[in-house]
């Protein structure tokens, strides 16, 4: 006998820890600014603490994929929060770069579970039929938080008394209520562990290998803009606004992931091909406005690229989602989202790094320039292949 379906709000509900997640993802990119003047370092090593980020997430990806699929959701995402709560405290009291580093570790694998099993999770209420939809609530959360975590910090960190405390205690809380949420969620059984080894690099079914090439090929250079900004923004801004406002680098975040969850919005009755296509142009349109925003100095010009970055992580996303939720079964999805966000963060992680350095030998603006025209070539390359791929690859709707 067929087990009911959850209510439909469940969908919803579920999504939240997804959100909870990526608020702390991003809290602290309006933070280093504050503390590169209290502990002392340069924007090299800063987008080195950002980069273990992205190391603590592909670690966990790894696992949480596999082992989510294979035990269940709850077992992955209750200690990935505990541990985003570890972060926090870190982060609340960091006095130097290596609790700083430790913190985004943390941070990172809290979210590789999370990405991977908490998506997963909101698919599986969703049920049979509405795999659209489940792909379009979980990538907005995502987004969503992403800004989200940015917006708060660079306000709270403006107007508390104690910075850094006040924007991790609030995050505490909001982790808090993601744990009780996870606890709640009537999740399905999962099968019993199957054959092989528990750490191994994600994959999907053969007959999806198509739709996670797609995915990446628009989802990894939009995730790679989102992350230049979010690792060097607040640089930019001090160099073209000579302010070092937190509110101000928050905001610019916050619009910029805000623009990625209005794009999936706008497109989301659209084919999921002509989504991919959406993404690589928008990520190729941002790249030339970053570049004339910084040998221009001008800060609405660099506020349309954020924008732009937005949008094309956004579609990129939402459209590798959508393939991978349309043809991997259930109980391989939570590894196939883990593979699609693996392909994503290696090149999000290691372009702006070494962004970081080159900036601090050669200028923002030439490193800036530099990483505007590799990631161009990649966003181009991105689109050519869905082109080639749209009328004889399988999941073209």
């Amino acid at each position: 006998m067929e087990a009911a379906r959850p209510p439909s709000w469940w969908i919803w509900l579920a999504a939240w820890p997804v959100t909870a997640v990526f608020v702390l993802s991003n809290a602290a990119t309006p933070l280093y600014q504050l503390w590169q003047r209290e502990i002392g370092f340069s924007k090299g090593t800063s987008t080195v603490v950002f980069a273990f980020y992205i190391v603590g997430l592909l670690g966990s990806l790894l696992v949480s994929g596999l082992t989510s699929d294979r035990l269940g959701r709850k077992p992955v995402l209750l200690p990935a929060l505990a541990l985003g709560v570890a972060a926090c405290l870190i982060f609340a009291t960091a006095t130097t770069v290596p609790a700083l580093i430790v913190a985004r570790l943390f941070s990172g694998v809290a979210v590789g579970a999370v990405v991977s099993g908490g998506m997963a999770a909101v698919t599986d209420l969703a049920g049979p039929g509405r795999e659209r939809t489940a792909a379009l609530i979980a990538s907005c959360a995502m987004v969503f938080g992403a800004g989200l975590g940015p917006l708060l910090a660079g306000v709270l960190s403006e107007t508390a008394s104690a910075p850094t405390v006040t924007v991790f205690v609030v995050e505490t809380v909001l982790l808090t209520t993601a744990f009780i949420t996870v606890l709640r969620m009537p999740l399905p059984g999962r099968p019993a562990a199957g054959p092989g080894p528990w750490v191994r690099l994600p994959s999907v079914p053969h007959g999806a290998r198509m739709q996670l090439a797609l995915g990446i090929a628009v989802f990894a250079p939009g995730i790679t803009a989102t992350s230049f900004v979010l690792s060097l923004g607040p640089s930019l801004l001090t160099g073209l606004l000579g302010t070092s406002s937190r509110i101000t680098a928050g905001a610019m975040a916050f619009a910029m992931f805000l623009s990625a969850t209005v794009v999936q919005l706008s497109v989301r009755r659209l084919g999921r091909r002509t989504i991919l296509v959406t993404g690589a142009v928008s990520t190729v349109i941002a790249m030339l406005t970053l570049v004339a925003a910084v040998r221009a100095a001008s800060v609405p010009v660099l506020i349309a690229a954020a924008l732009l970055a937005g949008a094309g992580q956004g579609s990129g996303q939402l459209g590798g989602l959508s393939l991978l939720n349309s043809t991997v079964p259930p109980h391989r999805l939570a590894e196939a989202n883990a593979a699609l966000n693996v392909g994503g963060y290696v090149p999000a992680g290691i372009l702006p790094v070494s962004v970081g350095y080159l900036s601090d030998a050669a200028g923002l603006t030439t490193a800036t320039t530099v990483f505007a025209t590799v990631l161009t070539a990649f966003a181009v390359m991105g689109g050519l292949l869905v082109l080639a791929t749209r009328h004889r690859a399988p999941g073209h709707g």
